[in-house]
């Protein structure tokens, strides 16, 4: 009870540490981020695919207003996962941060620079009152100096690389999955099938296009691209991975 209390006493504050030097308001955000549907980034030696959970609720849901796929620059992706109003809002500021590199500096702006100008706008709301810390994990994909680039976006203001990772619903176990099936010299075909077969091992085995957003940033391109669905499809059916209403 005692604890209880402690923790109460210090989590409605964002800019106050508890005695063990935890920010009770950015792992509340974590949790935000626990209870979106799962993203997935995989790397691979000719790109950076990028996988989503973009089921609707309802049937009279539009799937076109699901957003979790997002251009950011012709060369950058991002997915996210998480409240998806606290993500637009970080997309928006990752676009205009890219082309303020384009106009200052007259080149498209680096995987990592743009991830790191994201986190650091992430960071400070982490230690300013009067706000609370962004509800989302965001996945950065993309091409720079002909190198592919996968990052993390963390609610406490860190970047991470990863070769692969989920974010969101399930991470535990599509993170097991990838661990185990992923091949860095993978073509970017396999990774979009590493990256589906991952998302369908929590969902019975089986996809349906209409839920899946897939889009891929090619090395040999630099260009950000998103899949339609007859070409989700398609790969799902070579998986066996397509849910057998959609086979109707």
């Amino acid at each position: 009870m005692q604890g209880q209390s402690q923790q109460q006493a210090y989590d409605r504050g964002i800019t106050i540490f508890s005695p063990d030097g935890r920010l009770y308001q950015v792992e509340y955000a974590r949790e935000a981020v626990k209870r979106g549907s799962a993203s997935i980034g995989v790397r691979t030696a000719e790109g950076v695919v990028l996988v989503v959970d973009k089921r609707s609720r309802s049937p009279l849901m539009e799937a076109s207003s699901v957003e979790k796929l997002h251009k950011a620059d012709d060369h950058v992706g991002i997915a996210s996962a998480g409240h998806v109003a606290d993500a637009r809002q970080l997309i928006d500021f990752a676009r205009r941060q890219a082309q303020v590199n384009q106009l200052r500096y007259g080149e498209p702006v680096g995987v990592e620079t743009l991830t790191k100008n994201i986190t650091d706008h992430i960071q400070q709301y982490t230690q300013v009152g009067g706000a609370r810390p962004f509800g989302v994990a965001l996945l950065v994909g993309g091409v720079e100096d002909g190198e592919p680039r996968l990052f993390e976006t963390d609610p406490s203001g860190t970047p991470y690389e990863w070769q692969a990772l989920a974010v969101g619903a399930d991470r535990g176990e599509i993170d097991d999955y990838l661990e185990a099936n992923y091949d860095p010299e993978a073509s970017l075909d396999d990774g979009v099938g590493l990256a589906l077969e991952a998302l369908a091992s929590v969902n019975d085995g089986e996809l349906s296009p209409e839920g899946v957003g897939v889009a891929v940033v090619p090395v040999e391109t630099a260009e950000y691209e998103d899949l339609s669905d007859d070409d989700v499809a398609e790969r799902l059916a070579e998986r066996d991975l397509l849910a057998e209403e959609s086979e109707e």
